[in-house]
């Protein structure tokens, strides 16, 4: 039976020699791919790639012209850490992706070492899908599953001039909503414990024409912006301004709007937060100038294409990640991925944030289960809602931990099509190997001794 959005919300509330051209046409939508990824994200990227790289036929379905996710559409800048102490814990396709930026100019800037050029990433992005030889279909969006005894037969894809249905052996949920999973009827949770409210969303933005030299320090803005706020002249629920500095001189970013109380799985909701987010950057904007020393000149040169969105839907996989996991560094026997970023949990019904890190120097493990969703048995999930509770979701949802996740959810589904297996059967010691041939990082302390997903 076909489960559609529709049906949901009623039920439960590889080189090409010319890359360019390497694009799903319609007489191709009856085949059966080894590998489907749904979202074109920074997990989507990496899973295609990494799929592709290991020998499956792969296509990426994804809804914009473009292809970055958040990373793009969202305008989410710097990428976060991908640190620990000294030592780089995430590598292979996302070192990949910084290597090609840099190449290009668009990696790092004066006085932001991880920042990159949005515009580029596109570009950069397109460059490293299509010469693996993956398939892309983009303005296209999953919007049904036909589930059969536990494992997806094809889903339904909503592109232009018509609906069509795609087939694979193995799926991989990179939407960033775990909209497949939910779809396939994957149990899930949403926000946090008691109220189910997840984190707020920003609409990110750019200003341009700065006088960086003559901005006073971020406490000082601080006090302005509360001042300001206190006369009524901002209504904006965040406590402070949050601001990077992009590869471009004279020129902020700003992660500052903060839209409470809203569901990013729900259109009306994400409507209300698109205007309420441009009405909060059009007031932050007037304040700089009329307020910030060396904003004086300043104008609005960008804005995300869409709110960005910290939080929607979680899986629940075969192990939960939890916030004790990622305080503790925990390391696990079937690692895939390392994380370090703090618990950033911006408050979901007011304006503060609450941070706490891990030791000094540490990282944490994602296990391989956290990316193996219960009751459907080809599916795959990478990025933010891979299994976790709302605290431990709140860091690994940062975007060079999902291009980790996804790099091992790609190749699992690749490994897995090709032996005819179920992720969940998957020796996760032939994937730990593989990821590493790939150039990706796992913790040390990781052994796999006769796992299999349970």
């Amino acid at each position: 039976m076909f489960h559609t959005l529709d049906t949901h919300l009623l039920r439960s509330s590889e080189r090409a020699a010319e890359p360019a051209f390497v694009i799903l046409n319609m007489s191709e939508s009856d085949r059966t791919y080894d590998v489907a990824v749904c979202g074109g994200g920074p997990a989507g990227i990496a899973a295609s790639v990494a799929a592709a790289r290991t020998g499956a036929e792969v296509i990426l379905i994804e809804r914009y012209g473009f292809l970055g996710g958040m990373a793009t559409a969202g305008l989410v800048n710097p990428f976060m850490t991908f640190f620990a102490g000294s030592e780089q814990i995430v590598k292979g396709i996302f070192q990949e992706i910084i290597d090609r930026l840099s190449a290009k100019g668009g990696w790092g800037g004066p006085r932001e070492k991880w920042a990159f050029d949005p515009e580029l990433l596109k570009v950069t992005a397109d460059e490293i899908c299509l010469e693996s030889g993956v398939k892309l279909l983009l303005h296209s969006f999953v919007c049904g599953a036909d589930v059969r005894r536990a494992r997806i037969a094809s889903i339904k894809v909503f592109a232009k001039p018509a609906p069509r249905n795609i087939k694979a052996k193995v799926f991989v949920d990179a939407t960033g909503d775990a909209d497949l999973a939910h779809l396939a009827w994957v149990p899930c949770e949403k926000g946090r414990p008691g109220d189910g409210l997840t984190q707020p969303m920003t609409l990110n933005f750019r200003v341009a024409g700065v006088n960086i030299e003559r901005m006073p320090p971020r406490e000082e803005i601080n006090r302005l912006y509360l001042a300001a706020r206190d006369q009524g002249r901002i209504n904006c629920p965040r406590d402070n301004v949050l601001f990077f500095f992009t590869t471009r001189e004279g020129e902020v970013h700003f992660n500052t709007t903060r839209v409470i109380k809203v569901d990013g799985t729900s259109a009306r909701d994400l409507t209300a937060a698109e205007i309420e987010g441009r009405r909060q950057m059009k007031q932050i904007c007037d304040f700089l100038r009329t307020d910030v020393p060396g904003f004086e000149k300043s104008y609005l040169t960008a804005a995300g294409t869409q709110i960005g969105v910290r939080e929607t839907r979680r899986i629940v996989g075969q192990y939960v990640l939890t916030a004790e996991d990622v305080l503790s560094a925990a390391k696990f026997h079937d690692c895939v991925a390392r994380g370090s970023y703090p618990i950033d949990i911006h408050d979901p019904d007011a304006g503060g944030t609450v941070i706490k890190h891990l030791p000094p120097g540490e990282s944490y493990d994602i296990p391989y289960r956290c990316l193996v969703p219960l009751n459907v048995s080809n599916l795959l999930v990478a990025g933010r809602p891979i299994s976790a509770t709302h605290e431990a979701h709140s860091s690994l949802r940062v975007m060079p931990i999902a291009f980790a996740t996804g790099q091992a959810a790609g190749t699992a589904a690749a490994l897995c099509a090709r032996w005819n297996i179920s992720p969940r059967d998957l020796d996760v010691r032939r994937l730990q190997q593989e990821l590493l041939d790939q150039g990706a990082s796992l913790s040390k302390s990781a052994v796999a001794l006769d796992f299999k997903g349970g």
